[in-house]
């Protein structure tokens, strides 16, 4: 159920009533496609993920061209091991990064075989802000590892964008150090139910009143997959030519190292 809009954005798109849910099926069905078909055509990812990729050089160079956009850099490391990443550069500097940069002349070399990069990987234009706090937490005395529904104060109060309601079908959220995709809202008794520790992320316990952080996707994507995923619920024929335009500019040109 990876989608990169929400349930209730689709639905207020479409002018849906709060109370007509028969379709609720066919329109996530409609946003997972959207959202598969835009990141296949943009050759990117649109929501975070944690992992470390394997790269593997061509040649003995300083710089590594990297197999994904990245967001955050935790560690580094080749044949002779961990890397400092005090002696890494990322470019372009201050933005999402697609070359890490040795210094000191060092240089990544096929004999040390292969590096691994551990990072949060995807696309944002504004990831220093992409996560809100959603002015909510963890109501559970705690929450176990085993749990798949979260008890919070107020599910459809307005989050720290001013968004309402702040719990939506869809949302990544972050509780300490794991990522929870929301599947289902209960606002009668205050609950969301997800899938745990996704995106690479792991499973833990968690105290009451941990905060509750929500991934804001880059808007002009959401955006587009919404209107993607409206033509796909509404209409039989592909979607229109403007939505690859509208897309272009978010493709991933992909060079040979």
């Amino acid at each position: 159920m990876y989608t990169i809009a929400t349930l209730h954005a689709l639905r207020r798109h479409l002018g849906l009533a709060t109370a007509d849910t028969a379709e609720d099926a066919r329109l996530m069905e409609a946003l997972r496609a959207a959202s598969a078909q835009i990141e296949r055509e943009a050759r990117r990812h649109f929501l975070p993920w944690q992992a470390a990729l394997a790269h593997v050089p061509s040649a003995c160079r300083n710089e590594l061209l990297l197999n994904d956009d990245l967001l955050d850099l935790t560690a580094v490391e080749d044949g002779s091991g961990a890397v400092p990443l005090d002696e890494v550069d990322r470019l372009p500097s201050g933005g999402i990064a697609s070359v890490l940069r040795l210094r000191n002349g060092r240089c990544f070399t096929p004999d040390e075989g292969q590096v691994t990069v551990t990072g949060v990987w995807g696309w944002h234009d504004d990831w220093q802000h992409a996560w809100l706090s959603s002015h909510d937490g963890v109501a559970d005395d705690p929450l176990e590892s085993t749990a798949t529904v979260i008890s919070v104060d107020d599910a459809d109060g307005e989050e720290g964008g001013l968004n309402a309601p702040r719990f939506q079908v869809g949302q990544v959220i972050a509780i300490n150090q794991e990522w929870m995709r929301i599947v289902r809202v209960d606002t009668s008794s205050n609950s969301l139910s997800v899938y745990r520790a996704v995106a690479g992320t792991h499973i833990a316990a968690h105290g009451q009143f941990s905060p509750i952080n929500i991934f804001q996707p880059a808007r002009d994507v959401s955006d587009l997959t919404v209107r993607w995923a409206a033509w796909l619920y509404k209409q039989s024929s592909p979607v229109p030519a403007e939505f690859h335009q509208v897309l272009r500019p978010f493709r991933r040109d992909r060079v040979q190292s």
